[in-house]
């Protein structure tokens, strides 16, 4: 939710670095108590000095978020993020149980490349799976991470409720890697995207020009403050929020020290891997011969361009095959699905795939939830639309993946915030099977 909004009409997020002042029960004085232009405005510093401050700043404050009573673990990917973390903090042999995402078609590169570096630093690599348990209390977990967020993720983070339950078995606190692209490489995590004409009401369609004009207003700033007071609180915060309900999550990318050295990064590596790997080599020269899981970097057995291009190469083609699927090739997947052609592709990277689970094992949720009477004749969709894009992803021959999330959880959102409320609780979730 952009721009410090809610979902809900009259309240507002408070805004990042307020100082506000109440006395006797009224608000007495609004102000501030930082403000991003002081940090937008240090000058930048040399190649060279930016990276030994950045490298000075990172391995010292990175203890600080190893500290406490609970044990921690580390969610452990195939980037570039994690292994920073690894490569400075030299925990003992064993005492920090290191834990992946992972699907059921086979191992993906997270997967393959995380037990790799947990084998490096001497520590376990564990797999958390999401396969048939998960999928047939879909329905559950989908409520869920609506409910405990207030509607500020969609369904698709039904995943993430129930990855860190297992998580939270493993240890109490999740260590990660998030917000380090967003931060040191500039990485943006989400842009504007219309949904399909004619699935909404007509009166809606300024929101969404106005949606995309407040993300194209923001993006004028600097690069920094977009990732870090922006994406991060207006993007992120839903996800955070989600697996807040299950672990503590810890990352040292927003730290305040951390933060304000990379608003000095010069151009010249503002965007690029170059610190990133320098810091890896220089903590754990160990990790640094390890490709990441998209074939960059590391000393594989491939030339790294080489490498690259089949990692880049199959992960466009699982995208292809998964919910980003064109419709010209929904529609000749279909003729030939006998062949189940996403068996090739499916698994390499990603863990999740809605695509397919909402045309097979969660299928009839999706039927009974948008095609009952009460979702049909919500004021702001479309019901023609909406029967349209349910019954055509299930037969086959039509990606609806991201509209299917969207439906699902304006139609939790109306459950449990609107009819919740009237009936004076939560909507029981429609089962799965």
């Amino acid at each position: 939710v952009l721009e410090d909004r809610t979902l809900f009409d009259g309240i507002q997020v408070l805004p990042g670095g307020s100082w506000w002042v109440f006395e006797n029960g009224h608000l007495a004085r609004k102000t501030n108590y930082f403000h991003p232009r002081t940090w937008e405005e240090q000058p930048p510093l040399e190649k060279e000095e930016f990276y030994r401050e950045t490298r000075d700043v990172f391995s010292q404050m990175l203890p600080r978020y190893f500290h406490g009573r609970e044990r921690i673990g580390m969610s452990l990917t195939g980037g570039l993020d994690t292994r920073m973390i690894m490569a400075w903090q030299r925990c003992p042999p064993g005492s920090l149980p290191c834990y992946t995402w992972g699907g059921t078609h086979r191992d993906c590169q997270d997967v393959i490349v995380a037990r790799q570096v947990a084998r490096v630093c001497g520590q376990s690599a564990n797999v958390i799976s999401v396969g048939q348990e998960f999928l047939s209390r879909f329905p559950y977990y989908a409520d869920r991470a609506v409910f405990l967020t207030d509607g500020c993720v969609d369904v698709s983070a039904a995943a993430d409720v129930y990855m860190n339950e297992r998580a939270r078995a493993i240890a109490p606190v999740r260590m990660t890697g998030l917000y380090g692209g967003e931060v040191l490489r500039r990485g943006r995590a989400f842009k504007p995207k219309f949904p399909v004409p004619g699935l909404y009401q007509r009166e809606l369609l300024p929101q969404f020009e106005q949606a995309r004009h407040t993300y194209e207003r923001v993006l004028q700033g600097h690069p920094v403050s977009f990732g870090a007071f922006r994406q991060a609180p207006w993007h992120h915060h839903g996800n955070l929020s989600l697996e807040q309900t299950q672990v503590t999550v810890r990352s040292p990318f927003l730290d305040n020290d951390f933060v304000r050295t990379v608003f000095r990064a010069p151009e010249s590596v503002a965007t690029t891997n170059d610190v990133s790997w320098r810091l890896i080599s220089d903590g754990n020269p160990a990790l640094s011969g390890i490709p990441t899981d998209r074939g960059l970097g590391g000393r594989g057995p491939l030339p790294e361009r080489v490498s690259h291009a089949l990692q880049e190469f199959s992960f466009k083609a699982e995208y292809a095959y998964d919910y980003g699927m064109p419709q010209w090739l929904a529609r000749f997947d279909h003729l030939v699905s006998s062949l189940h052609l996403e068996r090739l592709f499916l698994g390499r990277h990603k863990a999740l795939h809605y695509r397919v689970w909402y045309r097979g094992e969660v299928a009839a949720y999706v039927r009974e939830m948008l095609l009952d009477p009460r979702s049909l004749s919500r004021p702001y969709v479309d019901r023609q639309t909406v029967e349209h894009i349910v019954r055509r992803h299930i037969k086959g021959d039509r990606n609806y993946t991201t509209e299917i999330h969207k439906l699902l959880t304006l139609e939790l959102l109306h459950r449990n915030f609107v009819d919740g409320a009237v009936s004076g609780g939560s909507s029981d979730p429609v089962s799965a099977s």
